[in-house]
Order: C-alpha cells, then sequence, then structure tokens
C-alpha cells in the first residue's frame, strides 16, 4: 500500500462511509448502522496497518525530520511543483502533493509516533462510540452521517503536517460536534452546544492569528536555512510557508524568531489549545457539553476531542515557538497544576455522575499541561523527556479511561434514568458484572499503581519535581483528591443495598463488546507501559524535545547578547546559565 493511499485512507474512509450512509434509504435503519460501523472497522485497521509499517524495521521508524527529506517539491519542466523523488520516501508514512501554489498550501500529511499513538485511539474509540450509539433512534441516518464526518475530521487533524490543512481539519469538526450535541443532547442541549462552538471559535482565533504570523513574518531570512535537502545542499528558507516541519526547524535557528516573537506565538498557541483541552479558566464548556451530549459523543468529546489540544501543543505551540515556551513555562506549569487541583476538588462536590467525570477529566489534562511544561534547562532533557512522555501517557491512558467512564455513566442512566449519585446504591449485588468493569475503569482513572493512569501521573511527577518542588508536591497531592473522589462515587454508586434498583438487568452483549477493550488496555497499559505505547512514542518525543531544548538553550543564549548591547542589566526572565550543559544528540527515548 502506498504513502499516498495509506495515509489518505484514514480521513477518507470516513468520509465515503458518510456518503454510503446518505446514499441508504432512511427506513433502512439497520443498513444504515452497520454501514457506520464497517466504516469505523475498516478506518480502525488501516491504523493498525500504519503502526506495523511505523513499528517495523524500515523507513517509516526514522525521526520525521529525517524522512520528509525525500518528499521535497520542486518544478518540472512545465513549471509544475511534484515530488523530487517520490520513490525513495516510499514506506516512510509520508506524502506530499502542491495544493494551492500561489499560497504555498499542500497536502502533506505524515504521521510519527506521537500522531499515530492518538491516530489509533482514535480508530479505537470511534468503533467503540459506533457500537454504544446503537440504542440512538431519532433521526438514524443524519446521527450517523455526522458521526463519520466528525471521525474523518478528527483524523485528518492528526495526520496534517500544513498548517492551513491542519486549520481546515480543525474547524471542520465543529461543525458535526454541534450538531450531534445541539439534536441528540439533553434537555439543554441547544445551549451546551452554542457553548461549546463559541469557545471552540473563540479559542480558532488565537491559532488562526498564530498561523498567520509565522506565514507572514519577515525576520532574517538570511540566518535560518530549510531542514529539506533534496540534491544534497542545503536550500534557503524563503519565508512565506504552512509547512510545520520546515518551520520547526526554523524556529530552532537563532535569529529568525526572537524572543518577542516567539512569546506572541506560544500565548496564541497556548490560549487556543488550552480552550480545546480544556484548562482552567477555559473548562466551563466541557461540563454542560458533557452532561447534554449523548453517551457515544461524550465519548469521542473526551477520549479524543480533548486530546486534540493537548496534540496542538506538543506538535505546534512548543516546537514552533520554544522560546516562549520556556520563557512562559513556569505560568504554564502552575496553570497545569490549578487545573488538576482544581478539577479535582470540584469533581468532589459534584451529585451528577456525568458532570463529576467531566471534571474529572479538567483534572487529568492538567497533567498534561504541567508534563510539557516542567522545562528544565539546567539539567539533562531526560528529565523533560519525562514529563511530555507523561502528558503522552496521560492523553492515552485519559483517552481510554475517560470513554469507559462515560460509557458505564450511559449504562446506568438508560436502565436508572437518573445520573443522581445521591439515588444511586446497592448496584454490585444487582448488576455484579457491571460494578466489575466500572471498579477497574475507575481505578484506572485514579492512578492505581499497575494501571495507565499511574504511569502518567509518575512520570510528570518525576519531571514536575525535577523543575519546581513545590509545583510537584501540590500535583502529587492530588492524586489523594483523585483518589478521594473515585472511591466516594464508588462507595455511593454500588456499595450498600438498595430496593429501588432491584431487577435493572446487568450488561448486556454489546455493552460488554464495547467495554471488553477498554479495560483490558487500561490493565495492559499499566503492566506493560514500554512494549505498548513508550517503545514507539518515546523516541518521536525525544526529537521534540531535544530540538527544544537546545533551541531555548541557544536562543536563550542568543537574547542574552542582544540584551547586552542595549541594556545595562540582563532580564531575569531571559537569563542563562554561564556554561549549556551538553546536549544529547538525539534522545534514544528509553526510559
Amino acid at each position: 500500500m502506498s504513502d499516498n493511499l495509506l495515509l489518505t485512507s484514514l480521513w477518507l474512509l470516513p468520509l465515503i462511509g458518510m456518503v454510503g450512509v446518505l446514499a441508504v434509504p432512511r427506513r433502512s435503519e439497520a443498513a444504515i448502522k452497520y454501514l457506520a460501523l464497517a466504516a469505523t472497522i475498516i478506518t480502525f485497521v488501516v491504523t493498525l496497518i500504519a503502526l506495523g509499517l511505523y513499528v517495523g524495521d524500515g523507513p517509516s521508524s526514522a525521526p520525521l525530520q529525517d524522512r520528509v527529506i525525500h518528499n521535497v517539491l520542486q518544478k518540472d519542466g512545465s513549471g509544475a511543483l511534484t515530488i523530487a523523488d517520490e520513490s525513495a520516501g516510499e514506506g516512510d508514512l509520508v506524502v506530499r502533493r502542491s495544493w494551492i501554489p500561489y499560497f504555498n498550501i499542500q497536502y502533506y500529511l505524515g504521521l510519527d509516533g506521537i500522531s499515530l499513538s492518538l491516530v489509533v485511539l482514535t480508530g479505537l474509540i470511534s468503533v467503540l462510540a459506533c457500537l454504544a450509539s446503537w440504542n440512538i433512534t431519532k433521526q438514524v441516518k443524519g446521527y450517523y452521517a455526522l458521526f463519520l464526518l466528525l471521525v474523518a475530521s478528527m483524523m485528518g487533524v492528526f495526520v496534517s503536517l500544513d498548517l492551513f490543512l491542519f486549520y481546515v481539519f480543525f474547524e471542520v469538526m465543529l461543525l458535526p460536534m454541534y450538531f450531534l450535541i445541539g439534536i441528540w443532547g439533553g434537555p439543554d442541549r441547544e445551549y451546551a452546544a452554542i457553548k461549546f462552538l463559541l469557545y471552540t471559535l473563540f479559542g480558532s482565533v488565537f491559532i488562526l492569528v498564530a498561523v498567520l504570523i509565522l506565514f507572514f513574518w519577515s525576520g532574517d531570512t538570511t540566518g535560518a536555512q530549510s531542514l529539506y535537502n533534496a540534491t544534497g545542499q542545503v536550500q534557503p528558507f524563503t519565508g512565506h510557508s504552512f509547512d510545520i516541519v520546515e518551520l520547526t526547524g526554523v524556529a530552532t535557528k537563532t535569529g529568525y524568531y526572537g524572543l518577542g516573537i516567539q512569546s506572541w506565538v506560544f500565548v496564541l498557541f497556548l490560549i487556543g489549545f488550552l480552550i480545546k483541552l480544556p484548562s482552567f479558566p477555559f473548562h466551563t464548556w466541557l461540563p454542560d457539553a458533557h452532561v447534554e451530549a449523548p453517551t457515544p459523543i461524550s465519548m469521542i468529546l473526551a477520549g479524543i476531542l480533548l486530546k486534540i489540544g493537548g496534540y496542538g501543543l506538543i506538535r505546534l505551540a512548543w516546537p514552533l515557538a520554544p522560546l516562549g515556551a520556556h520563557y512562559w513555562a513556569y505560568f504554564v506549569a502552575a496553570l497545569g497544576v490549578f487545573s488538576i487541583l482544581y478539577g479535582a476538588l470540584v469533581a468532589m462536590a459534584q451529585t451528577d455522575f456525568k458532570k463529576l467525570v467531566a471534571y474529572s477529566s479538567v483534572s487529568h489534562m492538567g497533567y498534561v499541561t504541567l508534563g510539557l511544561a516542567a522545562m528544565n534547562l539546567l539539567t539533562s532533557p531526560q528529565y523533560y523527556a519525562y514529563g511530555v512522555n507523561g502528558a503522552m501517557f496521560m492523553m492515552l491512558a485519559h483517552g481510554i479511561t475517560s470513554a469507559g467512564m462515560f460509557f458505564l455513566v450511559g449504562v446506568i442512566y438508560d436502565r436508572a434514568h437518573t445520573r443522581d449519585l445521591n439515588k444511586l446504591g446497592g448496584l454490585n449485588n444487582i448488576m455484579p458484572l457491571y460494578g466489575a468493569i466500572s471498579y477497574v475503569i475507575f481505578f484506572g482513572s485514579m492512578g492505581l499503581p499497575g494501571l495507565c493512569g499511574f504511569v502518567a501521573e509518575f512520570f510528570v511527577v518525576v519531571a514536575a519535581f525535577n523543575y519546581s518542588k513545590l509545583l510537584a508536591v501540590l500535583a502529587a497531592t492530588a492524586v489523594v483528591l483523585t483518589a478521594g473522589y473515585i472511591l466516594w462515587t464508588l462507595q455511593r454508586v454500588f456499595l450498600g443495598r438498595s430496593e429501588t434498583w432491584k431487577g435493572l438487568p446487568d450488561m448486556d452483549l454489546r455493552e460488554i463488546v464495547v467495554a471488553v477493550p477498554l479495560v483490558v488496555l487500561t490493565i495492559a497499559m499499566g503492566v506493560f507501559p514500554n512494549t505498548l505505547v513508550l517503545s514507539w512514542v518515546s523516541p518521536s518525543v525525544g526529537e521534540m524535545v531535544n530540538s527544544v531544548v537546545t533551541a531555548a538553550r541557544e536562543l536563550n543564549v542568543s537574547a542574552i547578547r542582544t540584551v547586552e548591547k542595549t541594556a545595562p542589566r540582563i532580564p531575569d526572565s531571559i537569563s542563562a546559565p554561564s556554561t549549556r550543559p551538553a546536549v544529547a544528540s538525539r534522545a534514544s527515548g528509553s526510559l
């Protein structure tokens, strides 16, 4: 399978499924459901094929920065832009075509360990959410068509290596989610859908401004050089590019993006993606959206959409503005710790089962922010790699456990028609299988050693301790708070005796099929974190960490020299150590 076909299939197959669903007569609801399920399953299989190619011994296992060299655009005899040597790049999981040459916009897709892990997660959660949608009876055709459009746009976000293409998929994603909440949601669905849309559009404006700054900024083009080398000679960077990999390389060159412009770019990206993550104080749309959204859409929202915020930070904010990231690092880390504590405390006060899980997402996504911001330039990049690996692992672990928790809330709501924790109770005796599955998923979210959440929290806290002992202690304290609201929730829902819910049926076969993969991954990722995740995610994280740390060190030294020429005193905020510690040429990713 060619790279073009493989990577394009990731977003095109759900889109073809959507067209197929629209072509099926409205009354053939069973055919619509099976067609949508088939489209998601085939898409998931394609993600596994991409994973197999990536972890195998071949060009795709090389760093993304090295693989993109094969896919260089050049003009042929007619003046059209073509790939310099497409055969040389076959099997590298990168495809590059000219799309809108006038603005230097490209159809540019690629996968590395960071994006591929989230692509596989998207494929899995999409299949499970499609199965969880089986009891949807209202406007089935429209529901599944929008569902598949949502899957296609999410896949497109993760595989895009062109900023314009990334932004297109990012914006398309809002439309189906708005209608899925606004039409198939709860009593206040219109309010929740509009709030979700307005918040996300507000964040999109900041992202768009950052993209335009990167495209139009006219820095010192003589001092920056492109990553691409099709003929064996380095080509100069001429600016006006949406190429994420190229801009990442340029951002590491001293003199092109200074402290001022990088600070603006970083802050704009940070606000835009923190709204999507979400983080305090941009989190208020999330509980409303979760409470009103149908169960399968809550699974998608918590399991995948929130991860787009974290992915944007890892792929764009830090690599494209490393000096800005270092300048704002402590503020972002403190904000992450506050989100962890705030989300846990507010979750503890909730009586609505679904709202409690929603606020737990705010708390867990704070670990992602903290892991990325624990950026200490005085020590080995390995410690910072712990934090970024922890952030990545948290996104994957939370994608599994949060999707499972929202599904389990939906299971009991379908039977008891209430989410009030004060009214539930005694379900352990009435629905023992449901209780056993819930214990594993909720303990995984709590961070119990041996389950997936523990690995992520451990790495982030270790990195935070190397960065700031105060922030690390506060983040570790949140583990106790998380255990508090999780255990209290399990006590109120499952323990004791209640005659009110006597006779409720336990989970059926379809629900078991949805829950079992999540239970297995919750345990397996905690027992075999390196085999299942870190072994193929860490090398890409290591490349990102080394480039960001090296750039931040070099650009800090450059900033100091610039200030020394114009002012007698160096601001503490941009000061750097007199001796730079050695930076490993390449992080192996092994922990």
